[in-house]
């Protein structure tokens, strides 16, 4: 029978072969600055997190290097999306409604705002804004964007008493004063 002894140590084993010890001075550095890249990605510089990681790229064990391609790529991606570009404010619009759909309220917020800064008599925005703040309980902001969007396009009005994003605003006598002024 054999018995381990105290001066033999098993080191784990993967497909790859031996795991690093964790005293290697190399690669607790390099785990140190892989650290400093993922708190600057996570700040939101994401150019300075991409520099840091591809320093690291270059000086990584495998293990770390397709997490670190990984990060490489989701920060290529979220420098790319600030700098879309679009033809048409409807376009911006198409695209404030995809993020407004994936629950990405600040960013739909953001785009919506931009028209309406390049254009200020964007009804559509203005009525995006309500379905905003609709559908995030923001009841007074609602009526503000939607009476501006009415305003600018009455036809707006008839969109709006069909349309299931209001269905918060539905029992807000305000909302219902404002789509059937008539009545």
């Amino acid at each position: 029978m054999k018995t381990a002894s105290s001066s033999t140590v098993k080191r784990p084993r993967t497909l790859a072969g031996n795991v690093p010890t964790s005293n290697d001075s190399v690669r607790v550095q390099t785990l140190a600055q892989y650290e400093v890249a993922l708190r600057l990605m996570q700040e939101g510089k994401y150019d300075k997190a991409t520099a840091a990681f591809r320093q690291l790229l270059a000086v990584s064990p495998g293990d770390l290097s397709e997490r670190i391609r990984m990060y490489i790529n989701a920060c290529s991606q979220q420098i790319a999306k600030g700098k879309m570009s679009f033809l048409s404010g409807e376009e911006r619009y198409d695209y404030a409604i995809s993020l407004l759909n994936e629950g990405n309220y600040a960013d739909a917020r953001a785009q919506f705002e931009q028209i309406i800064a390049d254009n200020p008599r964007a009804d559509y925005a203005f009525y995006g804004l309500a379905v905003l703040s609709s559908m995030t309980g923001a009841p007074h902001t609602c009526l503000e964007q939607l009476t501006e969007a009415i305003r600018l396009n009455p036809r707006n009005r008839i969109q709006a008493r069909a349309d299931s994003d209001f269905q918060d605003m539905a029992d807000d006598p305000r909302f219902t004063e404002l789509l059937y002024p008539e009545v």
